[in-house]
């Protein structure tokens, strides 16, 4: 069995002795109930891993010593960015969880006519702190060792004025060529999907104007929560490491 994995945004370095900030010694001693002389592995998000062992557990007061670093990656060599309609609650959670498992590189939420959450100011920052949180727990889970960064929340004309280079793949119910008939990516692409409800008309006209393909996924009409991560799978299988 690995060993539980636990992202820490501090330095890290073999020979380093601390204890966990709260939120991971929580976990580490209430949920996992790990003992002393477990062996865990901490990440920071700048590449590589630590091998760590617990020295000392007293409450939710957890003290490990780093013993190694290991120069190892997991990420895709497919580089794909998601730029994803904002959903609802769970709904954003789930998609934003599971695209970081499907290797995605980075997240750009879009505030988008259409989205039920409407965010701005410091509620807009506290939704990207939690997201960020979501992706940093996906990373722990399935073995990721660079953080994806979640950008600021961008209104779709906005986001779009400020993309340079690279290739913007549009899913679309009503599209008429299917992901499969794309050739590979020459450079990284953006993935585009829609909100609850999909983009509005001026929207979609937006995305053509800047030139992203329209792309389908079958004849059914797919929910927020699944259309992005049923691309992001299929990409990996044509292109990627699936």
């Amino acid at each position: 069995m690995s060993a539980p994995r636990f992202y820490l945004d501090q330095p890290l370095a073999p020979g380093a002795r601390f204890s966990l900030p709260p939120g991971p010694a929580r976990h580490a001693a209430r949920a996992l109930r790990l003992a002393v002389n477990d062996a865990i592995t901490l990440f920071n998000g700048r590449g590589g891993e630590f091998a760590a062992r617990i020295e000392r557990i007293h409450r939710d007061d957890v003290a490990v010593s780093v013993s190694g670093f290991a120069d190892v990656e997991r990420e895709s060599p497919l580089r794909v960015m998601l730029a994803q309609g904002i959903s609802s609650g769970e709904r954003m959670d789930y998609t934003l969880q599971k695209a970081v498992e499907l290797g995605v590189a980075a997240i750009q939420p879009i505030a988008a006519r259409r989205s039920v959450v409407k965010l701005a100011g410091e509620r807009a920052d506290r939704r990207v702190v939690h997201w960020q949180g979501v992706v940093a727990s996906a990373c722990e889970q399935c073995g990721r060792n660079l953080v994806p960064v979640v950008a600021p929340p961008l209104p779709l004309p906005q986001w779009l004025g400020q993309q340079q280079g690279g290739r913007l793949l549009f899913l679309s119910p009503l599209a008429e060529a299917p992901l499969a008939e794309l050739p590979p990516p020459a450079a990284p692409d953006w993935l585009v999907a829609g909100p609850e409800g999909g983009f509005e008309a001026d929207e979609i006209a937006a995305l053509h104007a800047a030139g992203a393909t329209p792309v389908r996924l079958g004849p059914r009409v797919l929910r927020t929560e699944t259309a992005a991560l049923a691309a992001l799978a299929a990409m990996q299988t044509l292109w990627g490491d699936f």
